[in-house]
């Protein structure tokens, strides 16, 4: 008998503007989205809340930020994590750094994910699943923290990416050299992290794609991608976007600073920042075509709150 074929589509960064909240919710009502992933310290999380809660099929996790963008806590409070505005580093090489190896920092990190975690918390919504805005929560220094703080928060799932590169660059072979690099860095991530979560009995999807394709998750990449899958409990998450207008908040933050741009075109993450790329990526979650091709390749589009109901 064949295997069940599971697939969640996930956006990220539900809360960071108004265009991207708009995007997600009719990704969601409209298209193949199933989960998001919100930044609770972004300028609309307070809308994002709002729309999760009049949607109670879209599955909502946290998406830890740790970088480019605000803290929870005071800058007070965690001195050596933000700058005086409360700004994270926009660099994940100098973040990582610090995390590695500066205690002080390590101890305030623990503060602010707790931190994000209580005010996740706070909001009512069901935790469907944990990841973080550039993947820094695969970081071995945070991944611990957050199977350490798993069983207060009831993390029952972390994402892990984990996407084959040959199967990418059959389909895509653009930024060839971040390709190989990324690749390399987070399959060992990803193997330090399995181990780690299978240990405390924490669930991951089998393969989770869209890093190797950060902002050009379109509807071409997908038909190409999903025929070729063979696992069968996956995760593609993309960021759907629609213009908006950037606050002066926003700016100050250096999400952006330009007066219209992608609403999820963030400083220092170069392969989202084309302005049309958020369009882009919703116009492939709205596609028949997208939605045609999971369905005939044996996939149910489902979330993590819908698969741990059929668990019990």
């Amino acid at each position: 008998m064949q295997a069940k074929r599971f697939a969640i589509i996930n956006g990220d960064d539900f809360g960071f503007s108004e265009g991207v909240n708009q995007a997600i919710i009719k990704a969601h009502e409209q298209g193949v989205l199933t989960s998001t992933s919100l930044m609770v310290s972004a300028d609309a999380a307070k809308e994002a809340v709002t729309l999760a809660n009049a949607h109670p099929n879209l599955a909502v996790g946290l998406h830890l930020v740790l970088i480019c963008g605000r803290s929870v806590l005071s800058a007070e409070q965690i001195p050596h994590l933000v700058d005086k505005q409360g700004n994270f580093s926009n660099s994940p090489l100098s973040a990582g750094l610090g995390y590695q190896f500066v205690r002080e920092t390590r101890q305030e990190l623990r503060q602010e994910i707790r931190a994000q975690l209580e005010k996740y918390r706070s909001t009512g919504l069901p935790l469907s699943h944990v990841d973080g805005h550039l993947h820094l929560h695969m970081h071995p220094v945070v991944l611990r923290i957050l199977v350490e703080l798993a069983p207060e928060f009831d993390i029952k799932v972390i994402r892990l990416p984990s996407e084959e590169l040959g199967l990418t660059l059959r389909v895509n072979r653009s930024h060839l050299l971040t390709k190989l690099v990324w690749s390399a860095v987070f399959g060992r991530l990803r193997s330090y992290g399995e181990k780690m979560l299978k240990s405390q009995g924490i669930s991951f999807t089998q393969r989770v794609y869209g890093l190797l394709q950060t902002g050009g998750v379109t509807e071409e990449y997908l038909l190409g991608l999903i025929p070729q899958i063979q696992a069968n409990l996956v995760e593609i998450y993309s960021h759907p976007a629609m213009p908006t207008v950037v606050s002066e908040r926003s700016r100050s933050a250096d999400f952006s600073t330009r007066g219209y741009a992608n609403a999820n075109a963030i400083h220092g993450d170069p392969l989202n920042a084309a302005l049309e790329a958020g369009e882009a990526e919703l116009a492939a979650l709205l596609s028949e075509q997208v939605r045609e091709a999971l369905l005939s390749n044996g996939f149910e589009i489902t979330n993590h709150h819908l698969l741990s109901q059929r668990a019990t």
